[in-house]
């Protein structure tokens, strides 16, 4: 049997990269959306599709998506992963920084969101999968801004799941601690960003993405009238 569509944000790397390889292996048919698609071409995954988007543009989101399911059926789950983050102090960073995350984390997760549900709906099934972070359960300093957005993205799934419950659809949120990704390099800070590396030396290394990649797709193969709300998965050793 021929497995669905799955559509997976900032695929280009870190958990995007790791989750497109897992859905993959799965043998799922995959669109891969990222600024950057050389490295989603060079994964070479079997029947995927791999576009160059801003997923803050939600008329590119929305033209990759059908011309996806034109070619490869309809998309039976989204995994909005797309993300940014800068690290520092509230009053010393740049708004634009602010309002980089905010459009990234934020306003790519709503227009992922908004280019599926409509055709979710039509079909009574379907999965929405948002990448959260452990900053929405906890406050940590040097992240003021970035967590907000990952609140606000906590917020989002739990009122959409309770909307769309009823046709069927799942809203999914994977909540990952600390994980080793190029995340925090765009933080302009040196010293910043080293304290943040002396925290994951701490706790004897952060989480590979293969392990989110795992925990997201055994979330996603529950049978479709089972939702996993929301998986919390840590390096054994962060005690936040």
């Amino acid at each position: 049997m021929t497995k669905p569509l799955v559509v997976i944000t900032g695929a280009s790397s870190g958990i995007g990269a790791a989750i497109a390889r897992t859905f993959s292996k799965d043998g799922h048919p995959l669109l891969l959306l990222a600024r950057r698609k050389e490295p989603m071409v060079a994964m070479d995954l079997p029947n995927t599709i791999c576009r160059k988007v801003d997923v803050t543009n939600r008329e590119q989101m929305a033209k990759a998506i059908r011309h996806a399911e034109q070619a490869l059926g309809p998309a039976d789950a989204i995994v909005n992963n797309a993300g940014c983050m800068f690290l520092g102090e509230l009053k010393d960073q740049k708004p634009e920084d602010w309002n980089k995350m905010i459009d990234v984390n934020l306003r790519g997760v709503f227009n992922g969101i908004h280019a599926v549900l409509q055709q979710m709906y039509k079909r009574s099934s379907g999965t929405i999968i948002n990448i959260g972070s452990m900053t929405a359960k906890k406050a940590f300093p040097m992240r003021a801004a970035y967590g907000a957005t990952k609140v606000a993205i906590h917020g989002l799934s739990e009122a959409l799941r309770q909307e769309v419950a009823g046709h069927n659809v799942r809203v999914i949120t994977i909540v990952p601690g600390l994980v080793e990704t190029a995340l925090p390099d765009s933080t302009r800070d040196a010293k910043i960003r080293e304290d943040y590396e002396k925290q994951k030396r701490q706790i004897g290394g952060a989480l590979d993405p293969q392990s989110v990649a795992d925990a997201t797709l055994f979330a996603y193969n529950q049978p479709q009238n089972v939702n996993i709300r929301e998986l919390v998965i840590t390096a054994t050793r962060q005690s936040a």
